[in-house]
C-alpha cells in the first residue's frame, strides 16, 4: 500500500461512510488513537506522520463496527483488502 495523502483520504472515507467521525487531536495516545464508541468518534494523535496515520487506521479498522453494505464500491474494495491484510498478518503471527 502506498503512503500518500490519497490513500489516507480513502481509508478515512471508509470510516466516515460507516458513521464514524475522524478527528486529529493533541494528547498522550499510547497507541496513536482512541475510540469513543458511544459517539462513533475516532481520535488520532495529530502529531503522527502520514505513514503513522495510515498504519494506525489500518490497524484500527478491524476493531470498528463496519457494515460493508453501507460502503461505496470503491470503499468496499479497499475495506476487503485491509481486512485480508489484517487476517494474513494475524495468521502469520499465530505460527
Amino acid at each position: 500500500m502506498k503512503y500518500t495523502q490519497t490513500t489516507l483520504d480513502k481509508i478515512e472515507k471508509i470510516i466516515e461512510e460507516s458513521g464514524y467521525v475522524v478527528r486529529y487531536e493533541r494528547g498522550s495516545f499510547q497507541s496513536g488513537f482512541c475510540i469513543l464508541e458511544d459517539r462513533k468518534v475516532v481520535v488520532l494523535n495529530k502529531f503522527l506522520q502520514l505513514e503513522g496515520r495510515i498504519n494506525t487506521l489500518i490497524d484500527l479498522i478491524p476493531q470498528l463496527k463496519i457494515d460493508s453494505e453501507t460502503l461505496t464500491p470503491e470503499s468496499n474494495k479497499l475495506f476487503i483488502d485491509i481486512r485480508r491484510q489484517y487476517h494474513a498478518a494475524n495468521e502469520q503471527g499465530d505460527n
